[in-house]
């Protein structure tokens, strides 16, 4: 099965995931709660494991988390990460039941991950925390980024569903194709605004849509 697959994971295919790494047993555990596509754990653990490298501690802001296995993962790669905050206008019924599993396997978590029904906007963030996103599709990725830039938290979002109509381009697709232009600005505004930044991708064989910005405000 391709890891870009939109194919369900099913008990039956924990078989794929024989081995001792943390990626395989995360992925026993998305199989047993029988919820996810193949492609959302991809990008949740690609995405993880890079912001991890980068950002340590604070409590974690997943919003347009969908059924929260960023918001999972973020805790289980980082012990020093006390909560996290899954934040979705609807949470899908079945995100619990992907919390139990994972939590069967990693009972640390347990009253660590809180979900919350609510609009980004309505969130309040706070200057320790860390905002992550994937695939906040389009202006909500700008959304994401204004809240963290609000209080100068630590951010990083991967980027999907562009709209040349309602995103800013800054002039720039005169020379690049307009997706790539909508991140390049979100990049350069966030240095514009004293961020220091970092730009990566996750493998293009999960999705086309695989840039990673991240940024951090420098500590006075």
């Amino acid at each position: 099965m391709k890891p870009s697959s939109k194919n369900r994971l099913t008990p039956q295919q924990q078989v794929l995931f024989p081995g001792p790494s943390l990626f395989d047993a995360i992925a026993r555990a998305v199989c047993r709660a029988g919820v996810l596509p193949r492609k959302e754990l991809h990008e949740a653990w690609e995405t993880a494991r890079r912001v991890r490298r980068r950002f340590r501690g604070g409590r974690v802001l997943d919003l347009a988390c969908g059924h929260g296995l960023l918001a999972h993962i973020m805790l289980i790669l980082d012990q020093t990460s006390e909560t996290a905050l899954a934040v979705d206008k609807s949470i899908p019924e079945n995100a619990r039941k992907l919390s139990r599993a994972l939590v069967e396997s990693w009972p640390r978590l347990k009253n660590r991950i809180i979900f919350q029904e609510a609009s980004i906007e309505d969130i309040t963030v706070l200057p320790g925390d860390l905002v992550v996103s994937v695939h906040a599709c389009g202006p909500l990725t700008d959304l994401v980024l204004d809240k963290a830039v609000e209080r100068h938290a630590r951010v990083a979002v991967l980027p999907c569903c562009h709209d040349a109509k309602r995103c800013a381009l800054e002039g720039l697709e005169g020379w690049m194709a307009p997706d790539l232009a909508i991140d390049a600005a979100r990049a350069l505004r966030l240095k514009s605004l004293g961020y220091k930044i970092l730009t990566q991708t996750i493998p293009g064989a999960i999705t086309p849509k695989n840039r990673l910005l991240m940024g951090e405000y420098p500590v006075p």
